[in-house]
């Protein structure tokens, strides 16, 4: 484990940057998703996966790699972002958006990239290699987030509740006394009631609570988009149709149970050591069952990727993903 030194000069994003391409990929079902390309064409490829599910690309993730290097590739998953149509849950699960990944790679004429992401798309990042190692050259994760009942019930049940008190009541306040004893099942029922207005509120608390929790800050540092309605519906639909779903997965703990099937595979793991949304148990888990990957803990960050100290060690990581 590398911990990092807050004394030292820390890196910055690299300039902003616009894309040389984008457009909207079909997928075969209702789907269709959106992508872009940044940086330099003739780059080394990488792809980013966003948070969530749900969460969406934004201008900022395009920072974390030299736009005279690499060429990013980033995508909204279904239903979310660009991609459309909006928050819709059908033929929408962790394999479908695997095989986007791989419909995305052949489209872009890439044989093998980089896979960058964090919070669930750290979750994403290792399904999609476990599956397709062949086709990735590096992984640099950051928050990360195995989805596990154990994980889950941290943050939705009982855990990250004593840590933010004041959140959380907030987070309650859409579900009667009677149905918080399983509060995503609660909130499941909301984000697919037929009432618009229901399904909003509850999106919106849903929502919050994330981004209440996101930095070591707390809720005064929530970014405005967490209580805007048409990002809190995508986010809070999808999450809870992921999360009450057990992300698909064949098993509880199906990702460390595969971890073997990329230990060859140079990674990267960055973590806030003040994670709340992802504690670090998640990290040193797997940091444990995969010795060869570096791990950094970012002493004084939360989750959010914004975080100067995260910032830090993911602008590093990209820069030595380059020499490989």
């Amino acid at each position: 484990m590398a911990a990092f030194n807050i004394d030292a000069a820390r890196r910055g994003l690299y300039p902003e940057v616009e894309p040389f391409a984008y457009g909207w990929m079909p997928t075969g079902s209702v789907h269709e998703v959106y992508y872009e390309e940044c940086g330099a064409p003739g780059g080394k490829p990488a792809v980013v996966l966003h948070g969530g599910p749900g969460g969406a690309v934004n201008p900022g993730m395009r920072r974390f790699f030299d736009p005279t290097s690499w060429r990013t590739v980033l995508f909204d998953q279904r239903g979310c972002g660009k991609s459309r149509p909006h928050a819709v849950l059908e033929d929408n699960t962790t394999w479908t958006l695997i095989e986007d990944i791989e419909r995305l790679r052949e489209r872009c004429g890439i044989e093998k990239w980089t896979v960058f992401g964090g919070s669930w798309g750290s979750t994403l990042a290792l399904a999609y290699a476990i599956t397709h190692p062949d086709r990735v050259e590096a992984l640099i994760l950051r928050g990360i987030f195995l989805l596990t009942k154990r994980e889950l019930a941290w943050f939705y049940q009982d855990g990250a509740s004593m840590l933010f008190p004041d959140a959380w009541e907030r987070f309650l306040a859409p579900i009667p006394e009677a149905e918080r004893g399983d509060l995503m099942a609660a909130y499941f029922k909301r984000l697919t009631h037929r009432d618009p207005v229901v399904q909003t509120e509850a999106a919106i608390a849903w929502s919050s609570w994330e981004g209440d929790t996101i930095s070591v800050r707390g809720p005064e540092a929530r970014p405005d988009k967490f209580a805007q309605p048409d990002f809190a519906t995508a986010f809070a639909r999808l999450e809870c149709w992921y999360f009450v779903n057990g992300g698909f997965l064949p098993e509880d703990g199906w990702i460390l149970k595969n971890i073997d099937k990329i230990r060859h595979i140079p990674a990267w793991i960055v973590q806030g050591r003040f994670d709340v949304v992802t504690p670090m148990e998640s990290a040193w888990s797997l940091k444990k069952a995969w010795p060869e990957a570096r791990l950094d803990v970012i002493p004084d960050a939360g989750h959010a990727s914004t975080e100067p100290g995260i910032v830090d060690a993911l602008v590093r990581a990209t820069d030595t993903a380059l020499k490989l």
